[in-house]
């Protein structure tokens, strides 16, 4: 009978446990997305407030209409200034940079992923070992390379030097070994060249991989700030980061562009992932795990 009891108390409990465990989660979630939430609801109140407020006192959370106005906008918008010839550089390295990075990447991961050639372990190692080292060690040889190169204040010394990314070319790898060995070997009896074979049947199961990617280096792209100000010497052709970063000066500081102009340089990034979010989970999840 005691048995007979605590078997038909057990699914209460056990519901009942459930239920704590995804209100404790929906709690923790909740918080998380406050904290996360907190530093944008930050500057997009001081995007409305005067730079003078700013510099008296800081970034805050609090909401006063009577210090309020749209002057900051009407500045952005209307104003003398170089922000949106920051922002068009910035984008333009954007799209150009991840559209190199994704080909390039893919080409090499295929490489890795789909044939055997001498060395090939070597070199994935090597790749390996790159994504171990520290950019800032690379900087100084980098900067002596493009000198010597004469690519210093051009865009190409920004764009060049990071078409193959390691840790892309990892992501790539790791998601292609998923991917059945048949499907490539088919289109070859079909008569489909080696290109053909990328292009047709590689390149549209990857969606999801360069979903994820697209997001994650355009994100590095868009607020990439050291490399960028060491090789470009021209104010023509600042990127976003550097823009921004020359508002503050020994001399004086243009809050009231530079906290707008933060607020604005969120928007690309966010346009960037809706157009890809529905597949990021996928390609993420995708690429961690060797199927």
């Amino acid at each position: 009978m005691g048995t007979a009891n605590t078997t038909a108390k057990d699914p209460v409990g056990g519901k009942t446990k459930v239920l704590i465990t995804r209100i404790l989660l929906l709690v923790f979630f909740i918080i998380l997305f406050l904290l996360v939430m907190l530093p944008f609801y930050a500057i997009t109140l001081a995007s409305f407030k005067p730079g003078a407020d700013i510099i008296k006192f800081g970034l805050n959370l609090d909401f006063d209409l009577s210090s309020m106005s749209l002057k900051n906008f009407v500045y952005l918008f209307t104003g003398k200034h170089s922000y949106w010839m920051w922002f068009k550089n910035s984008l333009i390295l954007l799209l150009v940079q991840v559209v190199l990075v994704l080909l390039v990447s893919a080409f090499v991961a295929y490489g890795f992923a789909a044939y055997e050639f001498r060395f090939k372990n070597f070199l994935f190692v090597c790749v390996l070992l790159i994504m171990m080292v520290p950019f800032e060690i690379l900087l100084m040889p980098m900067y002596v390379l493009v000198n010597d190169l004469g690519m210093y204040n051009s865009f190409s010394a920004i764009i060049i030097p990071g078409m193959a990314n390691a840790s892309t070319i990892f992501f790539f790898r790791q998601y292609l070994t998923s991917i059945p060995k048949a499907l490539p070997d088919a289109g070859r009896v079909d008569g489909c060249t080696e290109y053909g074979i990328f292009f047709r049947i590689i390149l549209p199961i990857m969606k999801p991989s360069f979903a994820a990617m697209a997001i994650l280096n355009g994100m590095n792209s868009w607020n990439n700030l050291l490399w960028p100000f060491m090789v470009l010497g021209d104010g023509k052709k600042f990127t976003l980061p550097i823009g921004l970063k020359t508002l503050l000066t020994p001399y004086g500081n243009n809050y009231d562009l530079l906290i707008v102009g933060s607020f604005f340089a969120i928007f690309p990034i966010f346009v960037l992932f809706l157009c890809f979010q529905s597949y990021f989970i996928e390609g993420m999840t995708a690429g961690a795990v060797k199927g």
